[in-house]
């Protein structure tokens, strides 16, 4: 299979992807979208003429942002709270062009669970989205021609779904690994809806923004930050070289989400605005080059079918039946 390339890079900007490209008319859902690469994809999406609705947990953070234009509006949404997604779902009316599910929390120290006992990772970045999505399954075939994107992470590539003990219930916890995990779940979702939807003109792709200093990663520790490079030995903020800035880190999510470059393409996984090769995944990664070197690849583990059919399968069972939810007809 040939890779799809653009030619766009990796400093280019989300409103550098969308010049020249007209959304009045779409509709658009951008989970986590009142900061950081969230705010930076709204931004780009609603200047293009989108209308954007962010999907928040707290949706007095969006204010600013929903006052900078019309065409951004906002929602509450908790996707760590299956009851939350299932009203938001039940209270969307009319189609959904795009829903971006940017939306994550990283390496939570401790084990935490959500009120259905579920990992909070795992809960969070999959389970949620996984809900939001299948729930707005009407609405988005109703956009005859809709797209999902799956903002996933480079930190895929250290670990694959361990269907025996995904939430961590007999192993020990590992803040790292069920990051990893959940973000390899969101690569599947998408090879998933890519398998299951395309009868119903859906497509979905996956992506990593890159590295950009974020509000994501206030769970981090000090030696953590050190390492990564964004801090110190005094504890002062730094960035490096190679860290991009929200505006780049949202311009693969934005072309995916809307360019005309990826129409009909799907069950794909892009960085730097470029279709990655697949690679053997592995802790062995992070040993030989660090986060640094861990871009512009995906892990096999993260793009196999039959893997994407069996976590399909498990996020119905665990969370049961919430396709469909919206109250969208199928027409516009």
């Amino acid at each position: 299979m040939t890779l799809i390339s653009t030619p766009f890079g990796a400093r280019t900007t989300a409103a550098e992807v969308l010049a020249g490209v007209d959304l009045t008319g779409r509709r658009m859902i951008v989970t986590g979208g009142a900061s950081g690469v969230g705010t930076a994809t709204v931004r780009a999406l609603a200047g293009a003429g989108a209308r954007v609705t962010i999907a928040t947990r707290n949706p007095a953070i969006a204010k600013p942002l929903v006052e900078e234009s019309p065409n951004i509006d906002v929602a509450a949404v908790d996707l760590a709270d299956l009851d939350s997604v299932r009203a938001f779902c039940a209270a969307w009316d009319g189609p959904v062009d795009a829903v971006v599910a940017n939306a994550g929390v990283m390496m939570l120290p401790e084990r935490q669970v959500n009120a259905q006992g579920w990992e909070m990772q795992l809960a969070t970045n999959y389970l949620g989205h996984f809900a939001l999505v299948t729930g707005l399954r009407t609405a988005l075939r109703s956009a005859e021609g809709a797209r999902v994107v799956m903002v996933s992470s480079g930190a895929h590539l250290l670990a694959g779904v361990d269907f025996e003990d995904p939430q961590f219930e007999r192993k020990p916890y590992d803040s790292r690994i069920a990051y990893a995990q959940s973000k390899t779940a969101d690569v599947l979702l998408a090879v998933g809806i890519s398998r299951r939807w395309a009868q119903d003109g859906i497509r979905a792709n996956a992506c990593a923004p890159g590295q950009i200093l974020t509000n994501l990663m206030r769970h981090l520790d000090a030696a953590t930050l050190q390492a990564l490079g964004v801090t110190d030995p005094d504890g002062n903020t730094t960035i490096p070289d190679h860290y991009k800035t929200p505006e780049e880190g949202a311009a693969t999510s934005v072309l995916l989400a809307a360019s005309p470059l990826l129409e009909g393409v799907t069950g794909r996984y892009f960085e730097n605005n470029q279709e990655a090769p697949v690679v053997e995944g592995g802790p062995h990664l992070m040993a030989e080059g660090g986060p640094e070197a861990m871009v512009d690849m995906v892990a096999e583990w993260a793009v196999d079918p039959a893997a994407a059919d069996r976590l399909w399968e498990y996020a119905s069972t665990t969370i049961g039946d919430t396709t469909d939810l919206s109250g969208t007809s199928d027409s516009r």
